[in-house]
């Protein structure tokens, strides 16, 4: 990823924060937003919006409610009141619009999940949370070796320095529950900070350390996508995708998030096939369901005992066979409801947007020389 206060490399292009989705700057976090009702005034009779929506790092938001005599804006950096102490972050919403999130989150004014902001955040404090930042990759390297020291099963993935730098909140994923009582002590003692252990999925994990897919661009989890929905194994069964686990499965070892985004349009599509488990009668045998092609209509079945021979049928034809089953009707074979092949021609030119253009158009020309045709014409003669 990159952002416009990145380096740069020799040539001007952006040489990317590589923070996958965290970088401090708006350009390139994946929570940013565009406040489109930033220039609109509430109607006449109404006041205005007094919460605001903060990120802090790590795919975290939060709403705030701030005092009257402040009046933060989007991109302002805010000192928030937290347990023992106080954190900085980053509002990315302010107005109008902020209610409107609150209504889709179900989240309600007088709710506990709201915190209060405390005041705009100065240079000393601002300074002390770069500083904070930092360290956190000196920090994570130093905890995973006391981790391996103590031969626990677990993976530290990331961390999160609080505002003030008192405090750090280590995110950790492990497939069994794990005693960590004595690394928090060692950390403490090495870091000098209080210490939080927070477990993730692997889902998580991956939008963290981010990646490139099998399609070829990078996660979406780490780009763009926050809300990490379970994903079935039907998912591929309704797109009659392979059930291989080494192509279903992504950087974090569970099905990709992707086999969700049509997943809607293949239900309503198969609405108009047949069941599977319906079988054809016929006077020739009993046709039995192989497979289909959604996008082209067409549905292959075969006879049984021979299982290596497919009749393809279109949709139309197969419920028509059907509703003759129904009316206890045997039509005759498949074979008469095949479709007819359009058997397309050996040389067919390159068919372009433009037209039809022969690929070797840009070939220089052959040119065969005198010599050659001599020898071979005497060849023939002594022949």
């Amino acid at each position: 990823m990159s952002c416009s206060s990145c380096s740069s490399t020799k040539n001007g292009s952006p040489r990317g924060c590589q923070n996958n989705g965290t970088c401090g700057s708006d350009s390139c976090n994946k929570l940013t937003v565009f406040d489109w009702l930033e220039n609109m005034h509430p109607p006449q009779g109404e006041e205005d919006c007094s919460f605001v929506e903060v990120r802090f790092k790590n795919s975290r938001k939060e709403f705030f409610r701030f005092p009257k005599e402040l009046k933060p804006q989007a991109g302002s950096l805010v000192i928030t009141k937290v347990d023992r102490g106080y954190d900085l972050g980053t509002v990315t919403l302010a107005g109008a619009l902020v209610a409107v999130q609150m209504k889709r989150k179900k989240i309600k004014a007088e709710s506990d999940k709201i915190g209060t902001i405390l005041r705009l955040a100065n240079q000393e404090e601002i300074d002390i949370w770069q500083a904070s930042r930092a360290k956190e990759a000196e920090v994570q390297k130093r905890a995973r070796e006391l981790a391996i020291a103590l031969k626990l099963n677990m993976k530290l993935s990331d961390v999160e320095f609080q505002g003030d730098g008192k405090k750090a909140t280590f995110y950790y994923t492990a497939d069994k529950r794990v005693d960590f009582r004595q690394l928090i002590k060692d950390m403490a003692r090495a870091f000098s900070i209080r210490i939080e252990m927070r477990q993730i999925g692997l889902r998580e994990e991956a939008s963290r350390l981010g990646g490139v897919g099998s399609c070829g661009r990078e996660l979406c989890c780490s780009t763009w996508l926050t809300d990490f929905r379970s994903v079935n194994i039907a998912a591929a069964r309704y797109q009659q995708l392979s059930l291989n686990p080494q192509k279903l499965a992504g950087q974090c070892g569970r099905l990709k998030c992707c086999l969700n985004y049509e997943l809607e349009v293949y239900r309503s599509a198969l609405k108009a096939f047949p069941k599977a488990e319906v079988k054809l009668q016929t006077e020739k045998g009993i046709g039995v369901f192989q497979k289909m092609d959604i996008f082209k209509g067409l549905i292959w079945y075969a006879y049984k005992g021979e299982w290596t021979t497919w009749h393809k049928l279109t949709v139309s034809a197969v419920k028509e066979i059907i509703e003759k089953n129904k009316a206890n009707q045997k039509v005759p074979s498949m074979e008469a409801y095949v479709e007819e092949e359009v058997k397309e021609e050996k040389n067919k030119l390159f068919d372009s947007g433009v037209g039809q253009d022969s690929l070797k158009r840009f070939d220089p020309p052959r040119r065969h020389s005198k010599r050659n045709k001599r020898r071979r014409f005497e060849s023939k003669v002594k022949k």
